[in-house]
């Protein structure tokens, strides 16, 4: 299923996102992609991303970032906390666009604006545990206006009402596996909230203790929801 005719999302696998803008540029969420089991082997290779997205620092959705970005040098848009992380890296800073909730940035003309979630965030490093700001979600508006709210890892919260309202996104994308994040109940509380017709589910079947499946949600949500039952290496 196409979402929208100029603009490609395709599943990694987990949490992790590969997206192609309405003018082709290569834009890669949650870079856990060598290293993730879920991960088709086609996709186990990137190279080329030209911006990079980071919702919060847990190995999940981080562990392969430094590796992507010497080898690829995206613009990297995350919190201020993982940004200095990666600074210490030896990225390029001027690469790394280190915002915070409520900040819109525009990137390779993608407007991308940092919006809460409700989940933790701490970077593992060498066996210690170190800060990484606070998580977020991504509202994503392509080139062509297309526009995506990606929750990265979530709770529901009510405020997703009026995320809803000020990003006017046209698709969600959302945990639904439980233990982690939000299952497929409290993801349906979710849809509610963001009124969305559009439902595309992640986070979900990497790890047995991750049971909330796409077919689930769309018996609570009803025939008014489209829910897209997806598999990794899946484009929509």
């Amino acid at each position: 299923m196409a979402l929208n005719n100029a603009v490609s999302l395709t599943w990694v696998g987990h949490g992790t996102w590969k997206a192609r803008s309405a003018k082709g540029k290569e834009i890669l969420i949650d870079p856990w992609v060598m290293n993730n089991p879920a991960a088709p082997e086609n996709l186990k290779t990137v190279d080329r991303c030209d911006v990079m997205l980071i919702t919060h620092g847990h190995f999940d959705h981080i562990h392969d970032a430094v590796e992507i970005a010497r080898h690829t040098k995206p613009t990297i848009v995350c919190n201020h906390e993982i940004g200095v992380w990666l600074g210490s890296k030896g990225l390029d800073s001027e690469k790394i666009v280190a915002a915070n909730i409520g900040g819109q940035v525009e990137v390779e003309g993608i407007k991308v604006t940092l919006v809460h979630a409700e989940h933790t965030c701490g970077i593992t490093e060498n066996g210690h545990l170190i800060y990484g700001g606070e998580a977020c979600g991504f509202v994503i508006e392509f080139e062509n206006g297309f526009t995506i709210y990606f929750a990265g890892d979530t709770d529901v919260f009510g405020d997703m009402a009026l995320i809803a309202e000020l990003g006017k996104f046209d698709v969600a994308i959302l945990p639904i596996g439980g233990f982690y994040t939000m299952g497929v109940e409290r993801a349906a509380k979710a849809v509610s909230l963001l009124r969305v017709k559009t439902v595309v589910p992640m986070h979900f079947a990497t790890f047995p203790i991750l049971s909330g499946r796409p077919d689930q949600l769309q018996e609570l949500v009803g025939p008014g929801v489209k829910v897209l039952d997806i598999k990794p290496g899946d484009t929509v």
